[in-house]
Parts: structure tokens; sequence; C-alpha cells
């Protein structure tokens, strides 16, 4: 069974950092490119950035680069993170641990990624 569950999750102040987790379980992240959205109230999702296979590769869309990082851990490639600093409260969504065969597949397939975790809340209070 695939499994995807997100961690770090909660509220800040703006100008703050969050680091969220993702466990990824049942399938090889040497496989699979791993990635965020997020979807606030009202809104569309939006996807936040994405590492491919392997890690060699990373995407992030234009408006979030400078902000966010994505990463895989080292010691467990199972793990990948979302490092968020001077965060906005524009910035307040779930953000969502996705997965799927490659970064275009995960970024762009207009029916979403294949694989979702379920979520975790990020609050940045002005």
């Amino acid at each position: 069974e695939v499994q995807l569950v997100e961690s770090g999750g909660g509220l800040v102040q703006t100008g703050g950092s969050l680091r969220l987790s993702c466990v990824v379980s049942g399938f090889s992240t040497d496989d699979h490119a791993i990635g965020w959205f997020r979807q606030a109230p009202g809104k569309e999702r939006e996807a936040v950035g994405c590492i491919s296979m392997g890690g060699r590769m990373i995407y992030y869309p234009d408006s979030l680069k400078g902000r966010f990082t994505v990463s895989r851990d080292k010691a467990s490639k199972d793990t990948v993170y979302l490092q968020m600093n001077n965060l906005k409260p524009e910035d307040t969504a779930v953000y969502y641990c996705v997965a799927d065969v490659d970064i275009h597949t995960t970024m762009e397939n207009p029916s979403g990624p294949r694989y979702w975790g379920q979520g975790t809340q990020v609050t940045v209070s002005s």
C-alpha cells in the first residue's frame, strides 16, 4: 500500500519558517518524483515544488523560488522535506505531499498526481 504521510505543519508568524516532512512508503522514491501542492480555502490547488527520482532535479514555480526548498533526506531516501522561509499570510493553506512518475507528471498533470498524502495545515498569522 502506498502511503505519503506529512508532518510539521502548524501556526507561525509572518516572517517565520517551517519545515514539512513527508515519509513515503509502498514504493521506491528512486522511481518517482515527490512534490508538494497546497490549497487555500476558496482557491485552486497550487504546485509548490518537486524533486525528481534520484534527487537530481528540483522544480519550483517562479512565484516561490527563493523562499521554499524541497530536498530529500540523505540518510533516508523515503523522506522528503519542504523548507519554507519568510512565510507570509498568503502561504496559509493545507499542504499535500504528492508523487508520480516524474516532475512533469507530478506538477503539470491536469488530473493531479497519482498519489496524495492526507495534508497538513500551515497557518501564517499577520
